[in-house]
């Protein structure tokens, strides 16, 4: 069912259609997960491009798929098959060798190889399955439709986690994310800094595949991260930046889907694509008079 369907219509009336927006349970229980998964995403999706990570982070999207619809096909829970694979893929990552440095030749392509075979995994699952799957459209673009009250509260409790997480170990990220040799000369464990990281962007991107599903993950992990970076180079700022920017995504794009036939994936990457757009062209007067001063 469309939103729209609900009988939704815009009006005059500005503070009669907020009230709206939320005269429906679901409504409500879709404002709070966008709200808990989008300041995980922001959250997680800023270290991850600032580490030059987002091709990590994609793949860990696509292994989200064939985790979901396995675990429909062995009869269980599609959230505990996002955590699985998503975990069980980072840790594999992880595990790559790091002497080439973030972003080698062999590590991408060990990546992608890993891509590869999780689409084919995912297909193969689907083919396996029985019954009728009238979840593969959500499992690969989302629902905030569904939303229950127990996810709610297991999707909050996942975002506080992963934000926790890196709460705690921040600072030596930061460091190791900037400049990774000088941080390990100073003491810096590197390498289980980024395994730790990279099991937190396991647990963000199969939190966030829950609702935006796994091919539009990347709406909420990279885009608000890369319009912050883009519009300020302070670290504080740029973060705190990265999370308002997810929050006005993921509630500019219900609201539009509440009141239109469309559906929210639509919306949510559309209105994020838009917004870095629009950082960029405003970052750009800014960015040529830094560059004429050099």
């Amino acid at each position: 069912m469309a939103l729209a369907d609900a009988g939704a219509a815009l009006t005059w009336n500005v503070a009669r259609d907020f009230t709206q927006l939320f005269q429906f349970h679901f409504m409500v229980n879709a404002f709070r997960a966008g709200t808990a998964v989008a300041i995980a995403a922001a959250a997680v999706g800023w270290f991850m491009v600032l580490r030059r990570q987002t091709f990590a982070g994609h793949t860990l999207a696509v292994v989200g798929f064939p985790g979901a619809s396995g675990a429909v096909w062995l009869g269980l829970s599609a959230g505990l098959g996002f955590f699985a694979f998503c975990v069980a893929t980072a840790l594999v990552i992880a595990a790559l060798p790091q002497g080439a440095g973030r972003g080698s030749g062999d590590e991408s392509a060990v990546i992608g190889t890993v891509q590869a075979f999780a689409l084919a995994a995912g297909v193969l699952f689907v083919s396996l399955y029985g019954g009728f799957l009238n979840g593969v459209t959500s499992l690969l673009f989302g629902s905030f439709l569904g939303v229950t009250d127990a996810q709610v509260v297991t999707l909050a409790a996942v975002a506080t986690a992963a934000v926790g997480a890196l709460a705690l170990v921040h600072r030596p990220l930061l460091f190791a994310s900037v400049d990774a040799d000088v941080a390990s000369a100073r003491g810096v464990h590197a390498g289980l800094l980024s395994t730790i990281f990279l099991v937190v962007l396991g647990v963000a991107v199969a939190e966030a595949s829950q609702v935006t599903g796994a091919l539009l993950v990347f709406a909420l992990l990279v885009v608000p991260a890369a319009t912050a970076q883009v519009l300020t180079a302070r670290p504080a700022i740029s973060f705190a930046v990265a999370i308002v920017v997810a929050l006005a995504i993921t509630w500019a794009g219900l609201a539009c889907a509440y009141y239109s036939p469309y559906p929210v994936g639509f919306w949510t990457t559309t209105i994020a694509f838009a917004t870095y757009v629009a950082a960029r062209v405003c970052a750009a007067p800014a960015q040529r008079a830094a560059g004429l001063r050099r």
